[in-house]
């Protein structure tokens, strides 16, 4: 009984048939079940994969769609593709919490931060470490601290995320 239900699923989505034989219920139904799988694999991901924290988890948003936008054109296998995007999740959420326990391991995957601005002083040598110009921090400072001079700047930070936080000086106005 099995069997036929494989074989029969393999005929519904064209399993057998070169890409361009497929046909509009085929590429339909694809996407249907890639969709579906695809939200069941982001749901089993943890929550910080959509705020894309890190390289760690951007990598998998571009494996993800890369694997599965294979299974939907018919480059890829259809199940050993989808089964593959649950490993690669399972896999992220293992490393993910063995990096919550694991500081050192942590830094390791994610990354670290780097200090850019303390108490109004430029560290041009993080800049230079980071590839940070001077104009690129200074834009980020108005947008990130609505501060126009980095003196007025108590600490900034290339965070781990790609993004410049600011702490601006307490004002004594």
């Amino acid at each position: 009984m099995m069997e036929g239900f494989y074989h029969g699923f393999k005929e519904l989505i064209g399993a057998n048939l070169e890409p361009k034989e497929f046909t509009f219920f085929q590429i339909t139904l694809r996407g249907i079940l890639v969709f579906i799988f695809a939200l069941i694999m982001v749901r089993l991901a943890d929550k910080r994969f959509f705020a894309k924290k890190s390289a760690f988890d951007v990598i998998l948003g571009f494996i993800l769609a890369s694997m599965l936008a294979r299974v939907i054109n018919g480059s890829g296998a259809f199940l050993p593709a989808i089964g593959g995007g649950f490993v690669l999740v399972g896999l992220h959420r293992l490393l993910g919490s063995i990096a919550f326990r694991s500081h050192r391991f942590s830094g390791l995957i994610k990354g670290g931060e780097e200090l850019l601005i303390e108490n109004g002083e430029l560290k041009c040598q993080a800049m230079r470490k980071t590839n940070i110009t001077e104009d690129d921090l200074l834009e980020d400072l108005r947008l990130n601290g609505q501060i126009n001079d980095p003196r007025d700047v108590k600490l900034a930070r290339l965070e781990r995320s790609g993004h410049i936080s600011v702490i601006p000086q307490k004002s004594d106005k």
